[in-house]
């Protein structure tokens, strides 16, 4: 009997306390006009009313023409059911140069898989334009959990 009220504590104990705040690094690849590299932080919340979202902050990596360039860009994640395994996303990222709606799913929303198409903002002169159709795949290391 004290065993199964130490295990029953245990589970109250952890919902209670259960995080709703989660945030960490990212680390992503995306192909856009090219490969690029995607890291930085994110900031996730997890809502008591069934959704949760995430905003990140990131530098895309890439060798354009001969050059090194990073683009900072930020993004917006919709997850509108959190209790799955699974889940369905809409992101949308926005640089100095594109702005991009995605779709995709997540597992656990630690790797993301997305898809989306870039809307073409500004031609930076120099720099290849950074358009169409995308692919990305991401990893959210969280540090609290």
């Amino acid at each position: 009997m004290k065993k199964y009220l130490i295990i029953l504590f245990g589970c109250f104990t952890s919902i209670s306390f259960a995080q709703t705040n989660v945030f960490g690094p990212t680390i992503s690849y995306q192909t856009q006009s090219g490969n690029m590299a995607k890291i930085g932080g994110f900031y996730l919340h997890n809502s008591q009313n069934n959704f949760t979202y995430k905003i990140d902050a990131t530098a895309n990596l890439a060798y354009f023409r001969d050059k090194f360039v990073a683009i900072p860009e930020v993004g917006f994640t919709y997850y509108p059911k959190p209790d799955f395994l699974l889940l369905p996303m809409i992101e949308a990222e926005v640089s100095p140069y594109t702005i991009t709606p995605k779709v995709g799913f997540s597992v656990l929303t630690i790797v993301d898989f997305s898809f989306g198409y870039g809307i073409e903002t500004q031609v930076k002169k120099d720099l290849k334009p950074i358009k169409g159709f995308t692919f990305s795949f991401g990893l959210n290391i969280p540090l609290t959990w």
